[in-house]
């Protein structure tokens, strides 16, 4: 059994006007996966109001054998069913082990890099992210009236730098370094 972790990146895109029900059958589905074997942790982009209606649904668990048992389980597929008529697409999503997930981008049939660089372009991309944390948002933070504190300093900063690496820096960063990453 696989212990490096496994992440699932769920695309749906909801039927205008349908948001409030679909919300609703996220509060739903929500509990039971969360109640599933090896469940870490689930994250929901929301899609831009009267813009887009696409949500992106990210689920992590501690093994790609646990999401895939979650994956294909009746209670899903039965919730998925439910939620169908919300959707202008099927159900549609790709397993990923690790943070894999980070390096694909819209194509999903190109290969893994491997895990060198992998590690590479995820230190390239975090460490100058960590710097503007402490050199911008720190000191935005104290002139906003919220004390120092190591804590909460290190909890909003790093889910500022996570958010801005998988949905802003690591996109458009393996788009750029596509052919050293994939050669």
């Amino acid at each position: 059994m696989e212990t490096q972790g496994a992440s699932v990146v769920i695309t749906h895109h909801i039927l205008k006007g349908k948001q409030p029900e679909y919300e609703k059958w996220l509060n739903e589905i929500m509990p039971i996966a969360k109640n599933a074997e090896g469940f870490i942790d689930w994250q929901v982009v929301r899609p831009i109001p009267n813009l887009t209606f696409v949500y992106t649904v990210i689920i992590r668990f501690d093994t790609i054998e646990h999401l895939r048992n979650w994956m294909e389980s009746d209670a899903r597929r039965q919730l998925i069913e439910k939620a169908h008529a919300l959707f202008t697409k099927k159900d549609n999503y790709e397993i990923k082990s690790g943070l894999d997930f980070l390096f694909y981008g819209e194509k999903t049939d190109v290969k893994t890099p491997v895990r060198w660089k992998q590690y590479l372009a995820t230190w390239s991309a975090i460490f100058p992210l960590s710097l503007l944390m402490q050199l911008v948002l720190l000191p935005f933070l104290r002139q906003l009236g919220i004390p120092a504190n190591r804590y909460s300093d290190t909890l909003i900063s790093t889910g500022c730098l996570v958010f801005l690496v998988i949905f802003v820096v690591m996109p458009n960063y393996t788009k750029l370094i596509r052919k050293w990453l994939f050669k």
